[in-house]
């Protein structure tokens, strides 16, 4: 591997970096050293996690060996008379040998780094990552919850994540959990240490030794370099205790960083509602009826509710007066506007808990009790419908996060009151938001209501976590564009910032904004005209135009659910979506997460299938499919946006976001305006949906924007920075099919061709964001793949077209020995000359219906199916009539030969098939046309059901032939 010398810093890297990789190092190294936070925005496929994960151990290496040097070098200064260097040298790294005070002012504990990303999916990537690098060595550790991790048989099965954590806690306490009880004596087990384990890897481990994998790894990260962890489990200050993360001295790696904004503000906010509320004056009712029952049975000393508790009948007595208090006070609030809700400064939240006595100090009394009511109620509860705490432990966490921890409650109310704000609305008003929050619906009065806490300032837990003795914060993601706007949110020093560019070429991207369908009818998915059937249509036909053109895999982005939900069933209706599958069967995002997996496994053996023609998979933005997963290679080669992806104009933390900005606005004079961040979140999804098209150097693919929204200067702008020099304006519908059938032939015969590797989707075996990247492309390109045949000259290998390369391997072993070849130096690709097309005036109104009938002649044979004609309209087929002929013409030969002998293969029995390979090889050898035109004859009689088979043979003729093979099916015609 080589070495490379960055800021005195060497680092070695897998292979010779690119420019692009050796920027991108710098600046993180350029964070590090300086104790600095940075942003650096690298596009997905320029190895932007490898060079994070090698510039920044390389200089936690580098580090701790300069510190090492100083506790010898302190040692040294220590040596006595007596010589007692020794002593020195061998605890130098433990306090009690007398270290120099200016060497233990560096921090006992060693830099350490801390990386995280949004999923465990994706920190198994990045740790496969590192696997690969010259850095495996380094101490690992990774943190995963109880879902991935737990192996007690009882614990493990429960469905609810709130349980499974009070089961554990109950079983650990007790000292019953044999798997956790096995941690003491295996964590210093060197199998722990000598590799970088992942999620999947520490459990095979923990089953394999009977050790509790979730413990397991939190004893690995008290000595681990480099820690992996969700990035929730840092930005929430509630789960970073619960996890016991020390940020002291820490370099916080926040990968995939474009969602940190939100999950800072969703980490701080929290919601309770009145049904919140009496249910826990029920569940705390109910531990009291249980402590009279106990009190009746007291002498019965086998009784399973004779347990030792933490709390007694009086603290039951209080927290329950307590709670009708709070529900008395919630009802008493009266709302001026019903519809909407009311908004409160955020300082309310603390006089709603002041009626009820709960001020600061006394809040962390409650909270003590609670749990320890909670912990009662999920180990002793045996009945799945039983009391669990779920509401105690949700005002629980309103406590934690009101009051937050804070020394300092001046300072904290201050701070509140700056970034939150309360809102307040009927519970049956939240309701009828779930169902859709793109309406308005009317709602009904009811006195439940719902309190929101939420906090609209993603500084507000980004300056937390730095406030915890953080020495650097780098942000990076390949969508963080446009950055001043994202840095200004972020509430922490950004000092370091960089916007990559790609490492792709002007030939590997084809990107345009598409603002008219096939039909010229406008491209606008907006409030007032996505539910416009005329729009529907023009899309509808413009998603089947690209199923035509685009090879392998075709993702769909819709800007919501109920609008792709909208657009599948009006396509079913109307015929639209049945033409779409007979080109590419469509595969659409479902709901659930096993769904997914399911859904994706087909769309991945569709993709890889030699027999299909590719797939399209439907999605959405903000969906499960448009992060985390990715595309590459045939998987996805074009990726279409539908319509912006605006959040919920009627949500109602959508408005008051929207309304926070301008206040913050109007006091500071500066920041982003309402209608500014609102249009940024609808460009930053886009970019994410992109980012799933072109995953590495190689890759290829193309992006189409289809709205004339798209158009708007100021959106353009909010394109990531790689992107912006490609984007085209597609005048019409027929410049943006040649210019996708031009990029696809191109790219198709100057750019490599990966040959077919095979994963699936949701295997345990495998991190699921990496799986679609292995999924490649089955038609190799090239024959000198295949090997040169002895007979043929390099030259005229060049330019046969040999059967091998359209056929998988079980079909090539069924075929004759001899090669099956025709020269596509003499073919005459010439499909007009048998396409009769009959038209109306061109005059005519464009949205009037024309008729075309299209004899099935080469590659419209295949357009049109086996059938001696057939009759469509224009609107189905790709573009305008004339301009369809002009594109059929340019059709890959390569392409048209792979479908017509699969056509063929199907048709005839295999000694017929032997026949016609023969005389093929015949043909091509000695070009004799009257031996070729009787065997043909036979095998796909003119007037036949396989005369398509026989007239879609013109194509692949010598040149001086064709005309005799024209006046031969005009013959036929006349007779």
């Amino acid at each position: 591997m080589p070495d490379i010398t960055i800021n005195d810093i060497i680092v070695t890297f897998p292979f010779k970096p690119y420019s692009v990789q050796e920027e991108y190092m710098k600046k993180v190294i350029e964070c590090l050293q300086n104790g600095q936070h940075g942003v650096l925005e690298s596009p997905t496929g320029t190895g932007k996690t490898l060079s994070l994960l090698c510039s920044t151990l390389s200089w936690l290496l580098t580090k701790k060996a300069q510190l090492q040097a100083q506790v010898i070098a302190g040692a040294i200064q220590k040596v006595d008379s007596g010589g007692h260097f020794f002593k020195y040298l061998t605890n130098g790294l433990d306090k009690a040998a007398g270290v120099p005070d200016n060497v233990q002012n560096f921090g006992w504990a060693m830099p350490k780094i801390i990386y995280a990303s949004r999923t465990h999916s994706q920190l198994s990537q990045a740790m496969h990552e590192l696997k690969r690098t010259s850095y495996k060595h380094v101490a690992t550790a990774v943190l995963g919850s109880r879902d991935q991790l737990c192996i007690h048989p009882e614990v493990s099965k429960e469905a609810s994540a709130f349980n499974k954590i009070h089961m554990c806690h109950s079983k650990v306490k007790s000292r019953t959990c044999f798997y956790y009880n096995n941690v003491e004596t295996r964590k210093d087990d060197p199998m722990f240490k000598q590799e970088v384990l992942d999620i999947e890897d520490l459990v095979k481990i923990g089953q394999k030794h009977k050790c509790c994998p979730y413990f397991l790894a939190k004893e690995l990260k008290q000595s681990a370099d480099i820690v992996f962890m969700p990035y929730n489990y840092l930005l929430d200050p509630k789960t970073r205790k619960t996890q016991g993360i020390d940020l002291q001295n820490t370099v916080v790696l926040l990968d995939e960083a474009h969602n940190v904004e939100k999950v800072c503000e969703e980490a701080a906010s929290l919601q309770i509602s009145s049904t919140d509320v009496a249910l826990c004056i029920d569940e705390v009712t109910g531990v009291m009826q249980d402590m009279a029952k106990e009190t009746d049975l007291q002498n019965d000393f086998l009784s399973e509710n004779n347990v030792q508790k933490d709390f007694t009948a009086e603290d039951l007595c209080i927290l329950k007066a307590m709670f009708l208090e709070l529900e008395k006070a919630i009802d008493s609030i009266e709302l001026k506007n019903r519809t909407e809700g009311d908004t409160f400064p955020g300082g309310y939240i603390f006089e709603l808990l002041e009626k009820i006595e709960l001020t600061h100090g006394k809040e962390q009394i409650v909270i003590d009790k609670l749990e320890k009511i909670i912990l009662y109620l999920t180990t002793t509860s045996t009945s799945p419908f039983a009391r669990k705490g779920n509401a105690l432990q949700k005002f629980n966490d309103l406590l934690r996060t009101a009051f937050n921890n804070s020394t300092n409650i001046v300072r904290h109310k201050e701070k509140v009151k700056r970034c939150y704000k309360v809102h307040i609305q009927s519970e049956e008003q939240k309701k009828n938001y779930k169902n859709d929050v793109w309406e308005s619906k009317k709602t009904t009065k009811t006195d439940g209501k719902l309190i929101s806490y939420w906090c609209f300032s993603p500084g507000f837990g980004m300056e937390q976590m730095v406030e915890q003795g953080v020495r650097s914060v780098i942000l990076t993601s390949g969508t963080l564009s446009p950055l001043k706007p994202f840095i200004s949110e972020l509430g922490i020093p950004i000092t370091v910032q960089l916007e990559n560019p790609h490492i792709v070429t002007k030939e590997q991207v084809c990107v345009g904004v598409l603002s008219q369908g096939p039909d010229n009818h406008p491209l606008n998915s907006s409030y007032n005209t996505r539910n416009d059937p005329k729009y529907i249509a023009s899309l509808g036909r413009t998603v089947y135009n690209f199923s035509c053109i685009v090879p392998h895999g075709l993702l769909i982005f819709f800007p919501s659910y109920p609008i792709m939900r909208k657009c599948r069933d009006e396509w079913q209706n109307m015929g639209l979506w049945t033409q779409i599958a007979e080109r590419k069967p469509i595969y659409v995002e479902p709901n659930s997460k096993d769904g997914l997996v399911n859904v994706m496994n087909e769309y991945y053996q569709k993709i890889r299938d030699p027999s299909c023609k590719g797939a399209v998979f439907m999605a959405v933005c903000r969906g499960k499919v448009s992060e985390g997963l990715d595309f590459a290679n045939a998987n996805g080669r074009a990726v279409l946006i539908i319509g912006l992806p605006f959040p919920p104009l009627k949500d109602p933390r959508v408005m008051l976001k929207q309304r926070y900005l301008e206040e913050i606005r109007t006091a500071e004079k500066e920041g982003l305006t309402g209608q500014e961040w609102y249009q940024l979140e609808a460009s930053r999804t886009v970019n994410q949906a992109i980012g799933r098209i072109i995953r590495h150097k190689s890759d290829y693919g193309a992006v189409i924007l289809c709205d004339c929204r798209f158009e708007n200067p100021n959106f353009k702008k909010q394109l990531s920075a790689w992107l912006k020099p490609y984007i085209k304006k597609f005048t019409n519908f027929g410049m943006i099919t040649k210019e996708l059938r031009d990029f696809f032939r191109n790219a198709e015969n100057t750019l490599p061709q990966p040959s077919i590797t095979y994963a699936q989707y949701g295997n345990d075996d495998i991190s699921l964001p990496a799986v679609g990247a292995t999924f490649e492309t089955t038609v190799s390109r090239s024959l000198k793949q295949k090997g040169n045949h002895s007979s043929t000259t390099e030259e005229s290998t060049k330019n046969n077209f040999n059967i091998d390369m359209y056929l998988d391997e079980t079909s090539k072993n069924k075929q004759p020995e001899s090669p099956l070849e025709i020269n596509f130096g003499t073919c005459n690709l010439k499909d007009q000359s048998t396409c009769e097309l009959t038209r109306q005036r061109t005059d005519q109104p464009a949205i009037k219906r024309r008729k075309i009938n299209i004899l099935p002649s080469g590659i419209n044979s295949y357009f049109s199916g086996p059938s001696t004609s057939s009759s469509i309209t224009s609107e189905s087929i790709c573009i305008n009539p004339a301009q369809n002929d002009k594109e059929a013409n340019k059709d890959d030969k390569k392409t048209l030969g792979k479908q017509y002998l699969k056509d063929v293969k199907r048709a005839l029995s295999a000694s017929d098939y032997k026949i016609f390979a023969s005389i093929i090889q015949s043909y091509t050898q000695n070009g004799d046309f009257d031996e070729l035109l009787k065997v043909l004859s036979g095998l796909f009689p003119p007037t036949g059901k396989l005369q398509y088979l026989f007239i879609g043979f013109q194509s692949f003729l010598k040149k001086q032939h064709t005309a005799a093979f024209e006046n031969y099916i005009k013959n036929l015609k006349c007779s």
